[in-house]
C-alpha cells in the first residue's frame, strides 16, 4: 500500500463516523493522487507555500500597521484559528486536516487594512465585496498567476461559509454553513480566536483595561485569554456531542457570553474614537487608490479578469498594508525637487 492509502485507512479505522474522510475529497479539475499526502495534506500545504498566504503578515488584524512586535496580523489570527480549530477537531474525532486546511485559507482574500478595507470595496464595488468571497476567488483563480490552486471542493466551501460578520454565530438556517463539521469547526473557531486576541491587543494599546471587561462575561468565560479559550473549547465539544454531531454548537450560556463579548468589542474597541480616526484615513487611502486604479487600470500588471472593476478590486484587496500606504506616497504625495538649484 501506498503511504496515502495507509493514512486514509487509518482515518475510515479512527475517525468518527462524522467525519469527513480524505479518500471521499472530490476537486474541481482533475488531480493525480499523491503517494504520501491525502488529499486535504495536499490542500493545507498549497495554502501555506501561496503568496497570498505569506502576505497575510502584513495585513491588519485590529491595528493598522503595528509598529509593536506582538500586535495580532491577519497571519497569526490564522495560526491562531486553525490552532483552536484543530483541538476541537481533534477532540470530536473529526478530520484535523481538513479543518487545518480551511482554518488556513479563510481569510486569503481579506483586505488590507482589515474591515476598514473591506467596507471601501464593498462600497466602491458596483457588485460588493465580501472577504470571504475573495478567498475562493484568490484560491480558485488567482493564486499561481491565475492558474489557482485547485483546492478540494471541502476546503473551498468551508473556506466560502467562514464569516458570520456580526451575524449569528450559530445561525437558524442552517443551510448557510459548510456541509461538513469540519468547515463549521472554522466558522466558530475564528470566532473563539478573534474576540479574544482583540481583548488581549485592545488591552496591550491601552484602550481597554481586564478590570473594563463585563463581569458577568468574566464570571461565564473565564478571566484570562488562556481560560476562555479552555472554556469555550470544551463547551463546543460537549455542546456538539450532546446533539449527537447535528451540528457544531456551543452551550446557551456560553455562546450568549460569546455574543455579548462580541458586542463589547464593537462597542469599547472596533468603533472606539482612537480605532475609529485611524479606520478613517485608512479608508481614505484605499478609496484613492481605487478610483486612480479604475482611471489606469493599464498599470495593473497582472490581469485576472477582462472586467476592469473586478481587476482592480483583486489588486487592492491583495495590497498589503504597507504596500498601499507606500503606493498612496507615491501616487498622490508631492516629492521633493531633486535639482540642486544652479543656473
Amino acid at each position: 500500500m501506498l503511504i496515502r492509502e495507509i493514512l486514509e485507512k487509518i482515518e475510515e479505522d479512527t475517525l468518527s463516523p462524522f467525519a469527513f474522510l480524505s479518500k471521499n475529497s472530490t476537486r474541481p479539475k482533475g488531480d493525480e493522487k499523491d503517494d504520501v499526502r491525502t488529499d486535504f495534506m495536499r490542500d493545507r500545504d498549497r495554502i501555506i507555500h501561496s503568496k497570498a498566504f505569506r502576505r497575510l503578515k502584513h495585513k491588519t488584524q485590529v491595528f493598522f500597521s503595528p509598529n509593536g512586535d506582538h500586535y495580532r496580523t491577519r497571519l497569526t489570527h490564522t495560526l491562531e484559528v486553525s490552532q483552536i480549530a484543530r483541538t476541537i477537531a481533534k477532540a470530536l474525532l473529526l478530520n484535523e486536516t481538513l479543518t487545518e486546511a480551511i482554518a488556513l485559507g479563510h481569510d486569503l482574500g481579506h483586505t488590507p487594512f482589515g474591515h476598514a478595507g473591506e467596507r471601501v470595496l464593498n462600497k466602491k464595488s458596483s457588485r460588493g465585496f465580501k472577504h470571504w468571497v475573495q478567498s475562493l476567488r484568490v484560491v480558485d483563480i488567482i493564486e499561481k498567476d491565475g492558474e489557482g490552486l485547485n483546492l478540494t471542493d471541502q476546503v473551498r466551501d468551508g473556506i466560502v461559509k467562514h464569516s458570520k460578520g456580526r451575524g449569528d454565530i450559530i445561525p437558524e438556517d442552517k443551510n448557510t454553513l459548510s456541509r461538513t463539521l469540519e468547515g463549521q469547526i472554522v466558522r466558530i473557531a475564528d470566532i473563539i480566536a478573534y474576540v479574544n486576541h482583540d481583548i488581549d491587543d485592545a488591552i496591550r494599546a491601552g484602550i481597554i483595561t481586564q478590570n473594563d471587561l463585563p463581569e458577568d462575561i468574566i464570571d461565564t468565560l473565564g478571566k484570562t485569554h488562556a481560560k476562555r479559550i479552555a472554556t469555550m473549547v470544551k463547551s463546543v465539544i460537549k455542546a456538539t456531542q450532546d446533539r449527537n454531531y447535528e451540528f457544531i454548537s456551543m452551550e446557551k450560556d456560553k455562546l450568549e457570553a460569546l455574543n455579548s463579548l462580541r458586542d463589547y468589542l464593537f462597542e469599547n474597541v472596533y468603533l472606539s474614537e482612537r480605532v475609529s480616526k485611524e479606520v478613517a484615513k485608512a479608508e481614505k487611502v484605499l478609496s484613492d487608490l481605487f478610483d486612480y486604479f479604475l482611471e489606469h487600470v493599464d498599470l495593473i500588471e497582472k490581469k485576472f479578469s477582462n472586467d476592469k472593476e473586478t481587476v482592480v478590486v483583486d489588486y487592492i484587496s491583495g495590497m498589503t498594508d504597507r504596500y498601499a500606504l507606500n503606493l498612496y506616497n507615491k501616487i498622490f504625495m508631492p516629492k521633493p525637487w531633486e535639482g540642486d538649484g544652479v543656473s
